[in-house]
């Protein structure tokens, strides 16, 4: 045995925490039904299948390794107290002792494990028989220590230690404690004397030590009455190889002090000290979870797990702190100290000091320990099973089965190979830690799941028993946390960091379970708290990122029609923050509700596969349009809303029967408009990169037309993060006229890159003054006479696709007959109408933001001077076509229409519109036609609606000929900074 510091304090600081820990637990368990599982079903219920199978396979493996230390425990008193001949393994020296003990436990220690898992392995049945018999020597031993402490205050026992000096000798060698003996008539050296002398003769060369001091004897147990217990109050603390000192007796030094370490003194075979001695101590109150481990044995869990825990514990408290306190009273410190009993030669201290015989104790200590044992082996690999069934844990679901009647037999085997592992060790002193860290660990949640559950006070909230606090589970969980660094922090951070990586391999791989716990209703209250802070005011431009709403379509099935576009969203989301994918069905909430949950399902398996966090929503309307308005307007809540919405372009857009699908497009740009949002535009989304893709070069190339707010920077920026664009090097363009200076604009915008830290090679492209190409005023002229003549008359799709043609083909024929010798055309318009030096800058602006209210095909302002004519384009429309859709019942076209579709000519602006985007096409494609993608800034739509389709073919024409583009519109309310 070994001496402690102060043990009162000791037994009561684990004692306060196990009592803590058994009120939190019985919170718990009486809060519903505890099936099998005990403590790991209790943890999870309440925090969790990740801190549940964490911190359960950590409680497993402490039971397991309990086992382990209560069997090395069985075979140290079979060996050291019952039948020591029985040792296989003999130490010819002392120093050889340990080692050979240790080897006898790894033998003998295999044997019991084998015969004790054998014996669960028949039924529990026999186990709980065995209980029984284990009890009552337990109970037995008890009665007997206290028996003999009060024969003791009477009647001392005859326990008697030999002292050289202050110095504890072996009572192995000798049998009197005195230097010299008397043999007849001559005085001869006693066989104590032949340990330290050369010979028996008292002329032989001694030890000095022994030569100065005297050798005394003293009683090992003077009793209770002795007054001892103010001696033994205080610590007396060792290192490892220093002798077992007695204080207070005399006791000559020498000068130059040297131990030998084959003399015949007590050693301390270890360094002892306050925290190493909780940690070996804690084992012996580990067992208060032992009921709640068969709880699915139990017939009313929820009123035996109460009260029996708690009574235990109470109970062997007492019995605990009784003894500790009886023990320092009766016996003397260095027998204390003495931890293998080689003062006493090997005695057993505790049953010298039972009444009537010290085998009480002996036999009792073996079947309590055996017990201990085989309740270990019934536990854990219950305790296995169901977190097995509950399958968390992928790889551990084989452990689930058992035999017929439910018996865990392969969770059994597993149990009885790693305690082989603990029974390897030997060591009670090194595995009496590893047992303590897991436990502890266990007993901190139960405490922390009680104080969670307590202080979200949720509904399903209700335990019977009443006697707990949220403040008492959380001294109990400060306790545990203490107890496991002040028994050992090196243990303790290994014990922490198995239990990280069982949580993140279950996070990762494992449940998809959702048990009502008590960690999603932390979370439920923390984004509360969160989106309440929020609402404060709007995020500083420091805090601003893109927060997404993703616009996508499903087909009949269901699905995303453009997967990609989601592939493009989780590469944007380096820059973190909020991602809502929204869809729109065409139809009622009651007959389509079905559809929507299949579309959210199928959402969310796309989502993912390419590793979007975030959410997605699917909205039921009569009509697409108000669907997707609906979205725009009612994503997110609170302070947590989009700020960004990404969509695909509109592809075939000219082949649609109604156009309607461009129209949705534009109001969808003119509503984020208003809301103040930024739009991004995917054009050809089906050539964007998946995830699984690599760009080992190429560049991501910029066009900065007009300065939004530095969105267009920004974008490739966070690209950049992502695996599949980082190789990919960033270029800015930004266009100059002919009066800028160049050389001073591309050292403002390198200045300003390096204020942003972003690194991009800057290129200023001059864009210089020239004639209106014929293809331009041939795609202003078409464009123009198509919306016109579409909304006058009512033709079918084949018609109308087949008029199409023929006008752009004979403005084609047209052309070239102007102009046979030369691929470009002059308007017959004065030259100050084409572009005079006050329009020019207006130009620029109508680039981006449309001012004027005539633009794309608009009305012309009041007052405004009508455009001169340009030369007469032929009309394939005839009066005897006009005539055949009159006898087909189609609505009469006057033959004041078909005048003003001869006399039709293109709008200036649009003119001028169609020129700048045709120009700006060339000089993207013939700089950025190898870039992985394009951005450019997105025009503003037009404030009047009759010149919408003007404006979606002017998109057209400024993005044909690339391949992945994407249109950006700022929202007016991100801007980078340029401070950190």
């Amino acid at each position: 045995m070994i001496t402690i510091r102060s043990p009162q304090p000791l037994t009561r600081f684990s004692s306060a925490q196990t009592m803590l820990t058994a009120i939190s637990m019985s919170a718990i368990a009486t809060n519903g039904v505890v099936p099998a599982g005990g403590s790991y079903y209790m943890i999870s219920r309440s925090l969790g299948p990740e801190f549940g199978g964490a911190v359960g396979l950590c409680f497993y493996l402490g039971t397991t390794f309990a086992g382990a230390m209560y069997i090395l425990g069985t075979i140290e008193i079979l060996l050291a107290y019952i039948f020591p001949a029985m040792a296989i393994f003999k130490a010819e020296e002392a120093s050889e002792e340990a080692a050979a003990m240790l080897n006898n436990m790894r033998v003998y220690g295999t044997c019991v494990l084998t015969c004790m898992a054998t014996v669960v392995f028949v039924g529990v049945k026999y186990v709980n028989k065995f209980a029984l018999v284990f009890l009552g020597c337990v109970i037995l031993s008890i009665l007997a220590i206290y028996a003999g402490v009060i024969k003791s205050a009477i009647d001392p026992p005859s326990f008697p230690i030999c002292l050289l000096g202050n110095r504890t000798l072996v009572r192995r060698g000798f049998d009197v404690c005195a230097k010299l003996v008397l043999e007849g008539n001559e005085t001869v050296g006693s066989k104590l004397w032949e340990l330290f002398c050369t010979s028996r003769f008292l002329n032989a060369t001694c030890d000095e030590y022994f030569v100065r001091n005297n050798v005394s004897e003293i009683q090992g147990i003077p009793g209770a009455a002795s007054g001892l217990i103010r001696e033994n109050l205080w610590s007396t603390y060792l290192s490892k190889g220093v002798i077992v000192e007695k204080a207070g007796m005399p006791s000559v030094p020498l000068a130059e002090p040297f131990i030998d370490m084959e003399q015949p003194y007590v050693f301390s075979d270890m360094t002892s000290y306050f925290t190493l001695l909780v940690g070996i101590y804690f084992p012996s109150v580990t067992g208060i979870m032992a009921g709640s481990n068969r709880s699915g044995d139990l017939r009313d869990a929820q009123k035996s797990i109460p009260t029996g825990t708690i009574m235990a514990i109470a109970t062997t408290s007492a019995v605990y702190i009784s003894s500790v306190i009886l023990f320092g009273a009766c016996i003397e410190g260095v027998v204390l100290r003495d931890k293998f009993g080689e003062a006493v030669n090997g005695n057993l201290v505790v049953g010298t000091l039972a009444w009537p015989s010290p085998w009480v104790i002996v036999i009792g200590s073996f079947f309590s320990t055996c017990g201990a044992g085989l309740q270990s082996l019934t536990g854990a690999p219950r305790l296995l099973q169901a977190i097995s069934r509950d399958g968390i844990v992928p790889f551990l679901r084989v452990f689930g089965h058992g035999k017929a009647n439910g018996e865990p037999t392969w969770a059994l085997l597993l149990t009885a190979c790693i305690c082989e592992i603990g029974i390897l060790i030997a060591s009670l002193d090194e595995v009496a830690p590893i047992l303590s860290m897991f436990f502890l660990m266990c007993y901190m949640f139960v405490n922390l799941a009680c104080a969670v559950q307590t202080l979200l006070r949720t509904p399903n909230w209700r335990p019977r028993f009443r006697y707990y606090h949220w403040t008492l589970s959380f001294l109990g969980m400060s306790l545990c946390l203490a107890l496991m660094f002040i028994c050992s922090w090196y243990y303790a951070l290994v014990a922490m960091l198995i239990a990280s990586l069982i949580y993140k391999y279950i996070e990762y791989r494992g449940a998809e379970k959702e048990w009502g716990d008590g960690i999603r209703g932390l979370s439920l209250s923390a984004a509360r708290y969160a989106l309440l802070r929020l609402e404060e005011g709007p995020p500083h431009t420091k805090n601003w990122r893109p927060q997404l709403l993703v616009l996508v379509r499903v087909d009949q099935e269901q699905n995303v029609v453009h997967p990609q576009l989601l592939s493009l969203t989780s590469q944007l989301k380096a820059g973190k923050g909020l991602t809502i994918v929204g869809s729109v069905l065409e139809g009622t909430f009651l007959d389509n509700h079905l559809q929507a949950q299949r579309a959210e399902e199928s959402l969310r398996r796309l989502m993912d596969t390419e590793k979007v966090k975030g959410f997605c929503q699917v909205v039921i309307s009569s009509r697409l349009r108000d669907g997707v308005s609906h979205l725009i307007q009612s994503s997110g809540l609170g302070g947590l809303q989009h700020n960004t919405v990404l969509v695909g372009w509109p592809r075939n857009w000219r082949q649609k029967d109604d156009h309607q699908t461009w129209r949705n497009f534009i109001e969808l740009v003119r509503e984020t408009t208003a809301a103040h949002l930024a739009l991004l535009v995917t054009k050809n989304v089906a050539m964007f990169p998946g995830n699984q893709e690599r760009f080992s070069e190429g560049h991501i190339d910029v066009w900065w037309i007009v300065h939004d707010g530095g969105m267009l920077m920004l974008l490739p920026f966070l690209l950049r993060h992502h695996k599949v664009w980082r190789k990919c090097k960033m270029r800015i363009f930004t266009v100059a006229q002919m009066d800028d200076n160049s050389i001073q604009m591309k050292k403002d915008l390198t200045m300003f890159l390096y204020h942003l830290r972003i690194t991009a090679e800057v290129e200023v492209v001059e864009m210089h003054e020239s004639d209106i190409s014929a293809y331009t005023y041939e795609k202003t002229l078409v464009m123009e006479q198509r919306s016109q003549i579409l909304k006058q008359m009512h033709l079918t799709k084949t018609e109308r696709e087949r008029e199409i043609q023929s006008i752009t083909d004979e403005s084609r024929g047209s052309i070239r007959r102007k102009n046979p010798a030369s691929t470009r055309l002059r308007l017959s318009v004065p030259e100050e109408q084409v572009g005079d030096s006050e329009e020019k800058p207006e130009e620029e602006v109508q680039l981006i933001h449309d001012k004027e209210p005539g633009a794309f095909g608009g009305p012309q302002s009041p007052g405004e001077e009508p455009e001169p004519a340009p030369d007469k384009v032929h009309l394939t429309w005839t009066k005897e076509k006009s005539a055949a859709e009159k006898n087909k019942g189609r609505s009469p076209v006057s033959p004041e229409s078909i005048k003003d579709f001869f006399s039709m000519k293109p709008n200036q602006s649009n003119v001028r519109r169609m020129h700048t985007a045709v120009r700006l096409n060339e000089v993207i494609v013939k700089k950025s036609q190898e870039a992985k993608l394009v951005l450019l800034n997105m025009p503003g739509p037009p404030r009047n609606r009759k010149g919408d389709e003007n404006y979606m073919e002017f998109l057209e024409v400024l993005t044909e000929h690339l391949d992945r583009v994407m249109l950006v519109r700022g929202g007016g309310r991100e801007v980078i900074t340029i401070y950190s």
